[in-house]
C-alpha cells in the first residue's frame, strides 16, 4: 500500500473529498493536518471532506454563537463552549468539526476536559454550521448522535432534531423553545425580547 504525507494549501471556499478512506488512514490525516490549521474536515463512510471557510462563513458563525451565548445567558442557564473542537467516534466511523458547539443540559460532564471520547462522553447538546451542504457532513452529525443542529444558510435559520437515525426539520428549537425557524414565528418570547432591549 502506497503511504503519502498529506500537504494542503486550499483557498477559502475549496472543498477537496477523498475516498474509500479506512478510520485508520483518516486518523493519520488528522494527524498530519495538526490542530493547528484554518480548514475543517467531515468523516463519515469512509468519505473524507476538507474544507477552507470563507470570511463570510466566519462572520455568520460567530453571529449565529453569540445569540446562542446571548439566549443562555438571559435565560440564566450554564453552558460549555467547546467551538470547533474534532468530534470522532471510531465505532461508528465518523468525524466531524462543527462551526461551533454547546454542550448545554451535559455541560457537566465535559467541564476541565482537554480530551472529549464520544465512547463515554456526549456529543454536544447543539452543533451550529452555516451553509452545510454537505451530505457527508450531514451523516457525520447523525452517526455521532448530535441532539440539535442549526443551520444557516441564505440568510435562514434551519433547526434539525436527531428523530433516530435521521433528522427532522422542526419549526422550533427543543433546547430554546422561544427560537424558531419561520420568519412568522417570533424569534424570542416576549419576556425575553423585553430583557435582550436596551
Amino acid at each position: 500500500m502506497l503511504t503519502t504525507s498529506i500537504s494542503l494549501q486550499l483557498e477559502p471556499g475549496q472543498k477537496i473529498t477523498l475516498q474509500p478512506v479506512s478510520w485508520e488512514r483518516f486518523e493519520e490525516i488528522l494527524a498530519e493536518l495538526g490542530e493547528r490549521r484554518s480548514s475543517r474536515i467531515a468523516y463519515a463512510f469512509e468519505i473524507l471532506e476538507i474544507m477552507a471557510p470563507l470570511p463570510e462563513h466566519q462572520r455568520s458563525k460567530v453571529l449565529l454563537a453569540d445569540l446562542v451565548k446571548t439566549l443562555l445567558r438571559v435565560q440564566k442557564r450554564a453552558w460549555e463552549p467547546l467551538g470547533s473542537t474534532t468530534f470522532k467516534r471510531k465505532g461508528m466511523t465518523a468525524g466531524i468539526e462543527p462551526d461551533d458547539c454547546f454542550y448545554i443540559q451535559n455541560y457537566k460532564a465535559v467541564i476541565g476536559k482537554n480530551r472529549l471520547d464520544l465512547t463515554q462522553d456526549p456529543p454536544p447538546d447543539l452543533a451550529l454550521e452555516t451553509d452545510l451542504t454537505s451530505k457527508t457532513e450531514l451523516d457525520a452529525y447523525v452517526a455521532l448522535r448530535v441532539p440539535e443542529l442549526w443551520i444557516y444558510a441564505g440568510g435562514k435559520l434551519k433547526i434539525n432534531v436527531l428523530d433516530e437515525d435521521q433528522y427532522i426539520d422542526s419549526l422550533k428549537s427543543p433546547l430554546f423553545p422561544g427560537v424558531c425557524q419561520q420568519a412568522k414565528c417570533e424569534v424570542l418570547g416576549a419576556e425575553a425580547s423585553a430583557k435582550l432591549a436596551p
